[in-house]
């Protein structure tokens, strides 16, 4: 799935990325692509224990694969409810939308997790925190990176 979201990924930061209403240097791209590379890997990786610690290990490659399917539904979904910002529309619309498709975004993740790995709603929504705080933190490192 990550295929398919890359260049999803790659239209939404060139359209508010670091580097917002220039052209899109080289530096953010290589910024960018490897805090995706890292960000999906990472997750994965992270994921691995905190299933283990919850004892959810057997259930651990089930809920990668519906996580990692997800995310394609994320990104899509993120992807049209961003459209109104790149048209133009006026910014309380278009903020309305891309915090909804937040929103959206990650209450999937929470219910994916919560029926791939039969946990409660809290527990399911740490590995949702886990994953926003690694892309965040990557995100974050790659725009500091991107802008010198």
């Amino acid at each position: 799935a990550a295929l398919f979201c890359l260049p999803i990924f790659l239209l939404l930061r060139m359209a508010g990325g670091p580097v917002a209403g220039a052209i899109y240097p080289m530096r953010a791209l290589v910024a960018d692509l490897a805090a995706f590379v890292c960000s999906w890997a990472g997750f994965a990786l992270a994921s691995l224990p905190l299933a283990e610690a919850m004892g959810r290990r057997a259930l651990w490659p089930r809920f990668i694969a519906a996580w990692n399917w997800v995310n394609l539904v994320q990104y899509v979904a993120l992807a049209l409810l961003s459209l109104p910002e790149l048209l133009g529309l006026p910014g309380m619309v278009a903020d309305t939308l891309a915090l909804l498709g937040l929103g959206y975004a990650m209450w999937l993740q929470w219910f994916a997790t919560r029926l791939a790995l039969g946990l409660s709603g809290s527990r399911a929504a740490a590995f949702v925190a886990l994953d926003l705080g690694i892309s965040l933190f990557l995100s974050g490192l790659a725009a500091r990176f991107a802008l010198g």
